[in-house]
């Protein structure tokens, strides 16, 4: 049976930082890289609720993203 390794986490903070000419709005993001691989989703939120109110921008979307090694 196949099994899935993690490998690394990041956690990638996306604000809108205003809008285009069309009226539609505009998206920066920062992604934090080696973020603990035990961190939970509440620590996480945690976190970039703290990150983000550094920011003058407003937090749009607050992703995990992890990456993985399949072994068979």
């Amino acid at each position: 049976m196949a099994k899935a390794i993690i490998i690394d986490s990041k956690l990638r903070l996306v604000f809108e930082t205003g809008l285009n000419g069309q009226g539609k709005p505009v998206y920066k993001s920062k992604t934090y890289n080696s973020v603990k691989q035990s961190a939970t989703a509440d620590q996480l939120f945690t976190v970039g609720q703290a990150i983000a109110g550094l920011s003058s921008y407003p937090l749009a979307e607050l992703n995990r993203n992890d990456s993985f090694d399949i072994l068979g």
